[in-house]
């Protein structure tokens, strides 16, 4: 069995802003594997489903951000899983819009969300699934990343969320090295230019 885990934040206040960005590629992964998230529990929406003879458990934290790995704790604890056995899927300013990124471990990089799961799995060997925002050109990120994307923004988004499910998928069937090796933008192309003046402090 497999837990892959968007974060986001709860509600309709939330929907389609770019700190949601793992919500909506978690929607596409249910979409994929033709499933709900129907249930509620683990202090999220969750989801089951098979792929390829693999029991996987679609996770949406529902505790806002910067709590989301009390979800993905309680989950792993019931379910017994190893961290080599988790993928958690999220917004990340430092690529360039809608580009992917697989990371096997390593620190949060300054995103709340995935601070709080490397805290309550205790370990920062988690494999993960980032999803290119970019920086805003002006302003803070704050209200960047709480921003609804434009019309065009979210039809790239949409469909960068459908090819992250894919990647998960890969990930699933064929591990970390092998999805890397497919879905990882070079390196050069990572980081656009960061806006002057911004707030690296993320409250949700």
């Amino acid at each position: 069995m497999k837990l892959i885990a968007g974060l986001g934040n709860p509600g309709l206040k939330y929907e389609a802003t770019r700190h949601n960005a793992g919500f909506m590629a978690m929607d596409a992964l249910a979409a994929a594997l033709n499933v709900s998230f129907d249930r509620e529990n683990f202090r999220a929406f969750f989801a089951q489903g098979i792929y390829k003879g693999e029991r996987l458990l679609l996770l949406k934290p529902q505790t806002f951000m910067n709590l989301s790995g009390y979800a993905l704790q309680e989950a792993a604890n019931f379910y017994k899983l190893d961290p080599e056995d988790i993928l958690i899927i999220y917004d990340d300013m430092d690529l360039l819009p809608c580009t992917l990124r697989f990371r096997r471990s390593g620190s949060a990089g300054g995103h709340n969300g995935m601070a709080s799961c490397i805290e309550q799995l205790g370990t920062d060997k988690l494999n993960r699934l980032k999803i290119g925002i970019g920086h805003p050109l002006v302003g803070n990120t704050v209200d960047y990343v709480l921003q609804r994307f434009e019309k065009e923004e979210l039809e790239n988004m949409l469909s960068a969320a459908k090819t992250a499910a894919e990647a998960a998928l890969c990930w699933t069937e064929s591990g970390i090295q092998e999805a890397m090796n497919r879905y990882n933008i070079r390196e050069k192309e990572a980081k656009p230019k960061k806006a002057e003046s911004e707030s690296t402090e993320r409250k949700e």
